[in-house]
C-alpha cells in the first residue's frame, strides 16, 4: 500500500505543468524559398518583345535549403485539472542559405543568352505563441500558434551575353509571419521536462522593384534602361522539427 501511495503521489506531482519555465531546444529547419524575377517590354527599352516571358520562366526558381535550428526561451502555464493554457516565446539560430541560377538563350537573338542568379538566406528565428493542451499521465499534448520573425536576405542578379547587361535587386528585412504546430512535453520531475515539437513558419511574399538595368559597358556613359523595371519576389516558409528541455520554477 505504501508503494502504491508513493507512485500515485509521483504521478500527481508529474502532472503539474503550471508556472514559469525556461528551456532550450535544438533541431532542424527544412525550408522553401519560391523566387521570381520578371521584367516588362518597352518599345524604347533594352529587351525584345519575346525576352520578358523567357526571363520570367527562367527566373521562377525554388530554393530549398535545410539548416540548424536551436536556441532558448521560456513561458508560463496556467492549469485547471488536465487542461493547460500558456504562453511561450523563443529565439535562436535558423541558418538557411542557398543559391541557384536559371537561364536560357534569348528567343530573338541566339546564340546570346541570359542568366538569373537567385540567393536567399536567414540567420535567426523568433516566435511568440500561446499553447493549449491536455495532460495525460506524465505527458502534455499541446497545439500552438502565434507569430514569427526572421531576417530575410534575398538577392537576384540578371546578366546576359548580348550586351553585358547587369541588373540587381532583392529584399533585406526582418520579416513577420505566422507559426503553428504542436508537440508533446513529458515531465520527469517537478522541475524538469523534455519535449518534441513540429512548427510550420510562414513568412508570406516579399518583393521589390528595381530600375538599375544597364548594358553596353563599352559606351561612355554606360546606357541605363529604367523603362525595363525588374520585380524580384520571394515566398518563404519553413518546417521545423526540434526537441528541447524545460526547467520549471
Amino acid at each position: 500500500m505504501i508503494v502504491f501511495a508513493l507512485l500515485a503521489g509521483t504521478v500527481a506531482q508529474a502532472q503539474d505543468f503550471k508556472g514559469f519555465y525556461v528551456g532550450g531546444n535544438v533541431g532542424g529547419a527544412f525550408s522553401t524559398f519560391s523566387t521570381s524575377t520578371t521584367t516588362v517590354f518597352s518599345p524604347t527599352g533594352y529587351f525584345a518583345m519575346t525576352s520578358p516571358p523567357a526571363i520570367a520562366t527562367a527566373g521562377a526558381l525554388k530554393l530549398d535549403p535545410n539548416g540548424f535550428n536551436g536556441g532558448g526561451g521560456g513561458g508560463y502555464n496556467f492549469q485547471s485539472g488536465n487542461f493547460v493554457f500558456g504562453f511561450e516565446a523563443d529565439w535562436g539560430s535558423m541558418k538557411l542559405s542557398q543559391t541557384k541560377a536559371g537561364g536560357a538563350t534569348y528567343p530573338c537573338c541566339a546564340p546570346t543568352a541570359f542568366l538569373v542568379t537567385q540567393s536567399a538566406k536567414t540567420d535567426w528565428l523568433f516566435t511568440a505563441r500561446p499553447r493549449v493542451g491536455a495532460v495525460v499521465g506524465r505527458a502534455l499534448f499541446y497545439g500552438t500558434a502565434g507569430f514569427a520573425v526572421t531576417n530575410l536576405n534575398y538577392a537576384s542578379v540578371f546578366t546576359d551575353t548580348f550586351a553585358s547587361a547587369l541588373e540587381s535587386g532583392g529584399v533585406k528585412e526582418n520579416r513577420l509571419g505566422w507559426v503553428a504546430g504542436g508537440g508533446i512535453e513529458i515531465q520527469f520531475s517537478r522541475h524538469l521536462s523534455v519535449k518534441g515539437e513540429y512548427l510550420r513558419a510562414d513568412f508570406g511574399t516579399a518583393s521589390s522593384v528595381s530600375t538599375n538595368l544597364k548594358a553596353f559597358p563599352s559606351v561612355v556613359p554606360e546606357p541605363t534602361f529604367p523603362q525595363n523595371p525588374f520585380t524580384n519576389s520571394v515566398y518563404l516558409y519553413a518546417n521545423i522539427a526540434r526537441g528541447g528541455v524545460n526547467f520549471r520554477f
